[in-house]
């Protein structure tokens, strides 16, 4: 069984009753402001004003004790990551940068990256640039991980929203800031190099920046210029071990008449009067104890659950990114600012997935097995004649993103400040898939499925054919392409009201926007079977062998198709294949199809009220709010196989409220409470009900496929924290939060079955189990989070600059998911679980150093297992995949050589972790029987110079 979360269920309901007692409290304080302020007699003093005197600090500490002053000042509750100095985030991009922020959990860790984050386990994040909205693409978020760190000033974590910010992002919204001249005094030019090394690729990869600034007194007012350029190549590689599914056997005796012993016991068989014998999908998953049994033909047979196949593969890639950041600002008096700024964020990305797959099933000559104790699954196996392929997957991808904007902030008498926001942006995502198999008849293969530690390990008796060229055949051929698009105009105007003797309203702030969004996306898919020897190829086909994952017992070898001759060559191999299929297009009759279009049209307002009153003889300040967003979205679908077109429109309006309550109990401690509800509407990609069949290359008798569902409600939150902080010295603080987000609608992939009887031929199959977003009913997610950040003072000699910033965060979560049903609007069934890449306990603790011309911190980020996905039901697996615990310790050094001029030392990764999955669903399966997936993280060693002028 897996390690589930530490926090016992009591605890959780201690913790939650504490959280809205204290809730209820700080509530009625709220509404019982104006009250205390008349009967003060006299009024109470005001609070204490924080202690402004200058310290002056540099670097990390610098970084840390900023981020520390924007939570302390904001009304909502923010966790920032602030850069040291110019260009000088200090990490690769700004996902790896955020897994250090309280509450933040970082997880896709490939390709020498983190490439996806969640806060507070919730993975909708509202994405924003210099407080637009931005997006990749068709997509409703920006990708994160393509903003080069070297552009950013500072990210900004919102956990809690006002009535003032976006609607959207149900965990919460990511606000990535870039410089502008007027953020200088005057010149600034800066240039910033790393060269990182990646393992396993063994390459070392540039990463540079320059920056240039000025600001300037005119005749006209005064004016500034900024650019700000980026470009990071990286190449990298991904190494891989996975077991397969299970699947039932018969065991080596007590076999039904007319079968043989080890037989694979497909779930339908003619030769069996139950039809089927076994049902996928069911749950939690076949039983796996000693001595289960299926019923054939009338009577009980035990059998063996092991293994249908084993895969490999080996993932190299190139990627760049090339990204700009332009500013020009104009201030023709006190009383306005203009600012025009222009990003662009370019992402090229080519990988080679060489691929090595292999049954371990049942073809003729049944071997030894060995089960785990207790259990009728197999730990091992020997099985002859098995057929495998390798498979040179190359895929070529491209994104570039372009935001045009223009703001100008004007104060308009002594009391209203107004500012207008206009903006276009643009997305475009183009990739190409090619892949290209080799198969045969392997003579015999021995498995461990799990030789210790979640790892597979197997080879076969004819290993040196591996590598014989004479020994493959040369297969299928996949060539595939896709196009995403988006744009969106959005006007904005903001203003706030400060009146000069309202009582207890120090603000009023009202706002307008409007945003029309579109997108559309448009692919193509074609594939054929070649059957000619390898050996019968013409001399120019180029194959590749490969060196693979030191850590296992597995072939190194074999031979594959070249992904990069195959790029270079497509032209020659689409003609080799419609020489003999007629059907499989050349390229220059290869055109996309566009799949779907969207236009959604966005109108939102707000009115706001600040309040600051006296309670108790301190300072509470609060803050009211009401958001109106009314939402129209036109959908229109494409079906390439029957020319159908489907036309659907969807309205929304709503109403949501927001509230926040500040209360100074001291000069040093402060109680938050936040209200506030938030909406997400579905990705347009979900909204497409066309389905994408995929073949059934495991010989299960069913293929699967995906599709969309374009009766997909919008997800909605309501949220509630808690939040207590005591800044005990200039640069400390400890602080605690409890939340709870109550959702309707969460978003969630349901499986269900679907005949197609004229389906393509080449999809061996008619049944599909395919994939659909549907709507779970409601849910809750609720937890903790506690942070410490301190820098001690006065300590002895070396000692002298060490600080500590760590943060623990609990997590408890809950949710119906759909599992039966005919269709995505029939369900029959659903199961309790918790929340996907919800992990109940995760971490982080950073040593930090500043002395003189050293800088330096120590970073480990921790957390436990997580629920990953459900898989689609079509074996017999446990339902859930789960991911064992996450972990990586990294450390970064800088030391300033001059005042301009430093260099620095950065490595991630250093214990160089796995990244492990496994099966497990309501007490069965788990990561000793059920392991799935071993993947190679590798280290990442960078070095680096930076001079400014």
């Amino acid at each position: 069984m897996t390690d589930r979360s530490s926090v016992a269920h009591c605890g959780q309901k201690s913790i939650h009753k504490f959280g809205l007692t204290l809730a209820s409290s700080v509530l009625a304080l709220g509404f019982a402001t104006t009250v205390f302020a008349q009967d003060a007699a006299p009024a109470a003093p005001a609070a204490a004003p924080v202690d402004d005197t200058v310290v002056i600090v540099k670097g990390v500490r610098a970084s840390i004790t900023k981020s520390l002053a924007v939570k302390r000042r904001a009304t909502q509750v923010v966790d920032s990551i602030v850069a040291e100095d110019i260009g000088k985030l200090p990490d690769n991009n700004v996902v790896d940068a955020l897994q250090r922020v309280t509450g933040v959990q970082v997880t896709g860790r490939t390709g020498g990256e983190a490439t996806a984050i969640s806060i507070r386990g919730l993975p909708d994040i509202a994405t924003t640039w210099n407080g637009r909205n931005v997006f990749t693409a068709s997509g409703r978020q920006f990708a994160l991980q393509d903003i080069p760190a070297n552009l950013v000033r500072q990210i900004d974590v919102y956990k809690t929203r006002a009535a003032d910010q976006l609607e959207t992002g149900l965990a919460g919204q990511v606000d990535v800031a870039t410089l502008r001249p007027f953020d200088f005094k005057g010149p600034e030019i800066s240039v910033a190099a790393r060269g990182i090394y990646i393992e396993p690729a063994k390459e070392f990869n540039p990463n540079i920046s320059i920056l240039a600034s000025n600001r300037w007194q005119t005749g006209a007012g005064e004016v500034g210029a900024l650019v700000n350029l980026s470009y990071a190549r990286t190449k990298y590689a991904d190494q891989s071990v996975t077991a397969g599914a299970l699947v039932p056997f018969l065991t080596e005796t007590n076999i039904p008449a007319g079968w043989v012993p080890l037989e694979r016991i497909f779930n339908t068989d003619g030769r069996a009067s139950e039809n089927p014998i076994w049902t996928p999908g069911l749950y939690p998953g076949l039983p796996s104890a000693a001595g289960s049994t299926l019923n054939i033909n009338g009577q009980a047979y035990p059998y063996y659950l092991s293994r249908d196949a084993i895969f490999q593969n080996e993932l190299q890639g190139d990627r760049e990114r090339p990204s700009a950041v332009a500013a020009f600002q104009w201030q023709p008096n006190a009383d306005a600012v203009y600012t025009a700024e222009f990003f662009y964020d370019g992402y090229r990305n080519s990988t080679f997935n060489n691929l090595f797959f292999s049954f371990v099933d049942w073809w003729g000559n049944p071997g030894a097995v060995t089960t785990y104790p207790g259990t009728n699954i197999l730990k091992t196996r020997t099985v002859d004649n098995v057929y495998g392929f390798n498979s040179g997957d190359m895929t070529v991808a491209s994104t570039d993103s372009y935001v045009y904007a223009l703001n100008g902030k004007w104060n308009v008498g002594e009391n209203l400040q107004l500012v207008g926001d206009l903006s276009y942006q643009k997305s475009v995502f183009k990739s190409a898939f090619m892949a290209q198999r080799t198969d045969r008849v392997h003579s015999q293969i021995n498995v461990d499925f799990n030789r210790g530690d979640g790892i597979t390990e197997f080879n076969f008796a004819d290993m040196a054919a591996l590598t014989d060229p004479t020994a493959w055949n040369v297969a299928q051929f996949y060539d595939n392409g896709n196009r995403n698009f988006g744009e969106a105009l959005t006007g904005q105007l903001d203003g706030d009201y400060t009146p000069d003797n309202w009582g207890p309203v120090k603000k009023f702030s009202f706002g307008v926007r409007w945003d029309d969004r579109k997108a559309n996306e448009a692919n193509r898919t074609q594939s054929s079977f070649l059957g000619r020897p390898l050996s019968a190829m013409d001399a120019g086909f180029s194959y590749y062998n490969s060196d693979f994952f030191s850590r296992a017992d597995v072939p190194h070898e074999w031979v594959v198709a070249n992904g990069y001759y195959i790029a270079d060559h497509i032209d020659d191999i689409r003609d080799l294949y419609h020489s003999v299929d007629a059907n499989f297009l050349t390229t220059d009759q290869l055109s996309l199809f566009r799949t779907f279009q969207v236009e959604e049209k966005t109108g939102s307002a707000y009115a706001q009220v600040d309040l600051e009153n006296q309670v108790f003889g301190r300072r509470l300040r609060s803050e009211f709010g009401l958001r109106y967003v009314d939402v129209t979205t036109d959908m229109t679908f494409f079906d390439k196989a029957t020319g159908d077109v489907g036309h659907d429109t969807k309205s929304i309006a709503k109403v949501l409220p927001s509230m926040t309550l500040r209360y100074d109990a001291t000069d040093e401690f402060t109680l938050r409470f936040n209200y506030g509800e938030t909406l997400r509407r579905p990705d347009f990609t979900a909204l497409n009900p066309i389905l994408n069949l995929a073949g059934d290359i495991t010989n299960v008798g069913i293929g699967g496929g995906s599709g969309g569902n374009p009766n997909l409600r919008p997800t909605h939150a309501k949220n509630t924290d808690l939040t207590a902080e005591w800044y005990f010295s200039r640069g400390s603080a400890i602080y605690g939060t409890l939340f709870r987000r109550q959702i309707d609608g969460l978003v969630v992939p349901f499986f269900y079955t679907v005949n197609v009887p004229d389906a393509d031929p080449a999809l061996n199959a008619t049944t599909f189990r395919v994939s659909a977003p549907v709507n779970a009913s409601d849910g809750v997610l609720e937890g903790m989070e506690l942070g410490l950040t301190y820098f001690p003072e006065n300590l002895p000699g070396i000692l002298d600059g060490f600080g500590v910033q760590t943060s623990i965060t609990y997590l408890d979560s809950k949710q119906n998911v759909p599992v039966e049903g005919t269709d995505a609007d029939h369900i029959t069934k659903s199961l309790n679980t918790q929340f996907f890449g919800v992990s109940p306990l995760s971490y982080n603790a950073t040593l930090a150093y500043e002395r003189g011309p050293v800088g330096a911190r120590l970073s480990y980020v921790w957390r436990k297992n997580f629920l990953d996905h459900n898989e689609a039901s079509i074996f017999a697996n446990p339902l859930g995949v789960w991911k064992r615990p996450e972990k990586s310790l990294d450390f970064q050094i800088n030391y300033d050589i001059t005042d301009k001029m430093s260099v620095s030392l950065d490595a991630t990764n250093i214990t160089d972790e796995l990244s492990q999955s496994y099966y497990y669903f309501g007490g069965a399966g788990g990561q000793d029987t059920d392991n799935f997936g071993s993947s190679i993280l590798g280290r990442t060693i960078a070095i680096g110079f930076r001079w400014k002028y």
